[in-house]
Formats: C-alpha cells, structure tokens, sequence
C-alpha cells in the first residue's frame, strides 16, 4: 500500500515592515532617493500583504534591473504638465511607476473635494503594482476611486487577429463600506494577469487551461513557453473591446504608449516603456450623504452574502474580500515567501551589497 503524499511544508513568512526595510535598502542602492525608496517599498509590501504576490518584492530585481540598465529615472522630476479644475495630466519623468501614480491618486482625490469628479492622467511612468493600491486611496477619503492603465506587455491579439497588440490592460473600482470593508473589484482584461504567469514560471507551476493559447489555437499550460502564444481575453470579442478602450483612455489620451509602441520591460530593461494609466476620483458627498451611502453599500454586502450558495460553493465572496482577509492575516503573521523568490532575493541583495531580507 503506497503512503499518502505529505503536503509541501508552506513557505516561511516573512513580516510585512522588514520587506518593506528590504525594499528600501534595495532601491537606495541604486540611487532612488530615502523618500521615493520608502514610498514605492511601501506600495509593493502592501501589493504581497493583499495576496498580490505577483506584483510586491517579486518585482525588485526587475525594477532594480531597469535602473541600472537606463529604462528607469532613478530620481525623476515628476510634474503636472496640464490642468483645470477637475483634471490633470502628470509627468512621471520615467520614474518608478508607483510614484507617479501615488502623485496621481492624491491630486485625483484633492480635484475631487472641489469639484465632485476628477480625472488624473499619467505618462513616461512604469508599473506601479497592482491596480487596486489606487482607488483604495479614493475609498479611504470616503471616494470612489476608477483605476485603469496599459498593461507592459503586450499578449493579446485584437479579436480574431495573430498580432499581439494589446496588453491585460486592468481595471480597479474601489467603493468604501461603513461596517464592512471596502468593495475592490481589480481585474485584468484577460483571464490571467501576466505577473501570474511569471510566478508559475519561477515556482515551475503549470497554468490551468484557459489562461494562454499557442499560435494554433490550442491551450498553452507551460508558463516559461508564454512568448509562444496568446493571453486569453476575458469574454471572448468583449474582453478584446474592453482592453482597447482602456488603452486608448490610459494610453493615447496620456500621450503614452499603446499597440505597437508598448515596451516589454521584461525582456526590455533599457528602453523607457512610457506607461499611461488614468484615476478617477468621485466625492461621495456630491451625490449622497457619505454615511448614509456607506450603510447603503454594507446592506448590499449583506444581501449578496446571503445568497443561497450552489453546490460546490463555501460562501458568496465579494470583490476585494479575499485581498482584505489576506491582508490582515499577513499583516499580523507575515508574508510567504518561497524558495524560488527567497533565492533571488538572496541573489540581488548580494549584488548590491546590502543586508538580505
């Protein structure tokens, strides 16, 4: 009789505060001012504190790489370069990604207060993690907050085409609760967001069917073989429809980069990627009393949780909830982190000769 296979042992953890001690040392050593280093250490912790693991400390060495290599401003002069009174378009002077946006969200939700409804676009920026870090700034001011961007890959062809043109291109709608929290839809316009697969390839994990197909139209299940195929989007022709609006909002609106002229900074860590994103901020207190509107949103938290479940199925969960449970529990337990990651980590802190996490 063989034995039972034991469960792989779960990943040491790792506290949230000495990633983002980590980070910072990380980003100092190549340049990136205490502040700028301690703001966008900060943003990528909380992305592996909401269990977007594909989009925190996984980054680093990327990031770190694109310093180095010349794609990124290690100390950029970000600037509004357009204004009136509801709008803004920010120049992120190549910098980290996370700065031009934080800039962005803020000026977003000060635009808002004055005018009900802001709309804050950026260019010559880079990735800035996971779309929800952004409208959750919206919703903690008692907003709601509109994220949307070009993704830094293109792998989705246009519906029915064989050239990929389009990247997940992502959406996040932050909406605040009163006694519940936040409802955070953050979703890629493709059934698996890129940084996903990427983090099967460095665990050597398979992706399900349905994430990719190859350049014949059958599913790809090899992470490390993506170049050869295609990002399913989401709906079929819908997904596809989404996904270009999104860039044409975020990027040709921006003057930034959409369809041909977006750099993967995966494969390309010396060519600026001029990434476009767009935040809206919409002040609660313009259409509703704001804790009246927020009780209304916990009571249809209540009712969607209080549907009868189908088989198969342990509760109803809402957006954002399970980045929110995950958040808590790791901020109080820490962060797994595997392995694969642990060695890189490990291997960048050598190089730039500073203390590992």
């Amino acid at each position: 009789m063989s034995e039972t296979a034991k469960p792989a042992p779960a990943p040491p953890r790792v506290e949230v505060a000495a990633i983002v001690q980590f980070i910072t040392r990380a980003l100092v050593s190549v340049n990136v001012p205490p502040e700028d280093a301690a703001q966008v250490a900060a943003l990528m912790a909380e992305s592996d504190a909401r269990g977007g693991d594909a989009h925190g400390v996984f980054r680093l060495p990327q990031y770190v790489k694109q310093i180095q290599e010349g794609a990124v401003n290690a100390r950029p002069d970000i600037r509004v370069v357009s204004e009136r009174p509801g709008t803004a378009l920010v120049d992120g002077d190549n910098g980290l990604g996370h700065l031009a946006m934080k800039r962005a969200a803020e000026l977003a939700v000060e635009k808002a207060r004055r005018c009900g409804v802001a709309w804050v676009g950026t260019r010559h920026g880079n990735h800035a993690g996971p779309a929800q870090l952004y409208p959750r700034m919206a919703a903690a001011q008692d907003m709601i907050g509109i994220y949307f961007c070009v993704g830094n890959a293109n792998l989705v062809p246009p519906w029915g085409g064989t050239e990929a043109l389009l990247s997940t291109n992502p959406i996040a709608i932050a909406v605040p609760g009163l006694r519940h929290p936040s409802i955070v839809l953050d979703m890629a316009t493709t059934n698996a967001a890129f940084g996903k697969i990427r983090l099967k390839a460095q665990r050597n994990e398979p992706m399900p069917e349905g994430w990719m197909i190859d350049r014949e139209g059958k599913p790809l299940t090899d992470p490390k073989r993506a170049s050869e195929g295609f990002l399913l989007p989401i709906g079929g022709a819908k997904g596809y429809g989404l996904a270009l609006m999104f860039g044409l909002l975020a990027g040709t609106l921006n003057g930034a980069a959409f369809g041909r002229d977006v750099v993967d900074y995966t494969v390309d860590s010396k060519t600026p990627s001029n990434t476009g994103q767009s935040m809206m901020a919409v002040d609660i207190s313009a259409f509703a009393d704001v804790t009246a509107f927020k009780q209304d949103v916990d009571e249809v938290w209540d009712e969607m949780k209080s549907s009868p479940t189908l088989p198969g199925f342990d509760e109803v969960r809402l957006p954002g909830e399970r980045s929110e449970n995950l958040y808590r529990e790791r901020m109080a337990s820490g962060v797994p982190l595997g392995a694969p990651l642990r060695k890189a980590l490990d291997e960048l802190a050598d190089r730039l000769a500073i203390a590992k996490l």
